[in-house]
């Protein structure tokens, strides 16, 4: 297929500016955004999606989930689309750009196209999918994953956030659960642009991360049980100290991901202490370790230890110990063509560009399960995301754009 010229550039101005203008809806408190998933904020950041959507002449579709997808028709109606994309809600201390730069990256593309007059055979469909963060309602990835099969739907619509509202009533409440059946659609490609969310290719100097594989994932909830007593008159050889299991734990936990670098991590982001009290031994403490690598017999080696170490450490201190597997997903390689298109795209707009392995989940991970994807990545300040202070350069945003633009219309096939 024919490659597009060099000179097809789209207008980084137009998408800083519409950048900007989404982070205005739902603000954070300290410059970034709080607009998570199914709030009345990611209604409102919908509606204005659609409305530049629409403005660009494409038809919006909503399925059961709330995934949109602004479609550009192709010349060729029996033609799969291709498909690019990411997502609009955020963390609750997010920032302006993860997930936000891939679908305004997305329509970007179709508004270049548009003024342009470029014609592809096949349509080209930008995509918000719902709860990729998986914040208020876990896991993340969640609607990606119920359009790759990976989840059913009912299980889905059934989670529920801190409040005990389900993710079916709250999308329902909002006015974004559509008719249509959620994984119906078929795809020629997927492409997904994303800030990098981690510190390699601005200390590397790259302009572009070509995104090979994703790291598989592995959540174990751990409940320690102790028992609680208090701080002041409970004698040393007399405690069954849940918290002291804890550390102990996780210092392991650290041990077995350097045991596997570079490329593994683990940590413990989410812990609960009971029953909190300052005068109060925990009596108990339940906390998620988030093991990480692209290799599944690494991810299989650091859950299999974690368990081994926990155990000895609680029985060592007469505690209890329970695991339960909360979430996670394998390793992925990414469409070795897709890629490619990717690379290709860097060094004829000649930007400097590296392989990369994402660190993160992406709905790119489970949209691979379907169909033919890539990740495109841009670097992002200090490494820093899920934080207010997430930031990213003008020039960064508008590379990472071009790189997707040529890549998805070298996919879909330039016209004329």
């Amino acid at each position: 297929m024919a490659a597009p010229g060099e000179n097809l550039r789209i207008d980084g101005q137009r998408l800083w500016d519409s950048l900007m203008d989404m982070a205005k809806i739902g603000p954070g408190v300290a410059g970034g955004n709080n607009r998570q998933t199914l709030t009345d904020a990611d209604a409102e950041g919908r509606a204005l999606f659609q409305s530049w959507c629409e403005a660009a002449g494409c038809t919006m579709g909503l399925d059961q989930m709330g995934n949109m997808f602004a479609e550009r028709a192709g010349t060729d109606p029996d033609a799969l689309p291709v498909y690019v994309g990411s997502h609009l809600d955020t963390q609750p201390t997010g920032g302006k750009y993860d997930g936000v730069l891939g679908v305004l990256g997305g329509l970007e593309i179709l508004r270049t196209l548009n003024d342009l007059d470029v014609k592809t055979k096949h349509p080209i469909v930008v995509t918000n999918f719902t709860n990729e963060e998986g914040t208020r309602f876990a896991p993340a990835m969640l609607s990606s994953g119920v359009f790759a099969g990976i989840h059913t739907q009912d299980w889905a619509y059934a989670k529920t956030d801190a409040g005990g509202k389900t993710f079916g009533d709250e999308l329902a409440r909002i006015g974004w659960r559509g008719d249509e059946e959620v994984g119906a659609r078929k795809m020629h490609a997927f492409f997904e642009l994303h800030i990098e969310q981690g510190p390699i290719l601005e200390a590397e100097g790259k302009d572009i991360g070509v995104v090979t594989h994703g790291q598989g994932l592995s959540w174990t909830q751990v409940t320690v049980t102790g028992k609680d007593a208090h701080t002041g008159s409970t004698p040393m050889p007399m405690r069954r100290n849940a918290g002291l299991g804890m550390a102990r734990i996780l210092e392991k936990v650290d041990e077995i991901a350097w045991s596997h670098a570079p490329h593994a991590v683990g940590a413990a982001g989410h812990i609960d202490v009971y029953p909190n009290s300052r005068n109060v031994i925990p009596g108990k403490v339940v906390f998620t370790v988030d093991f990480r690598s692209p290799d599944l017999a690494v991810i299989e080696d650091m859950e299999a230890r974690l368990k081994v170490e926990a155990q000895k450490i609680c029985d060592d201190m007469e505690l209890e110990v329970a695991f339960e597997k909360v979430g996670g997903f394998d390793p992925v390689a990414f469409d070795e063509t897709c890629v490619s298109a990717v690379r290709n795209a860097a060094e004829r707009l000649g930007y400097s560009h590296m392989n990369l392995i994402s660190g993160a989940g992406h709905d790119a991970c489970w949209v691979n399960r379907v169909a033919p994807t890539a990740m495109v990545m841009c670097p992002c300040v200090d490494g820093l995301s899920h934080n207010e202070a997430e930031e990213i350069s003008k020039e960064w945003a508008t590379a990472g754009a071009e790189v997707l633009l040529h890549a998805v219309v070298e996919t879909a096939q330039i016209v004329g």
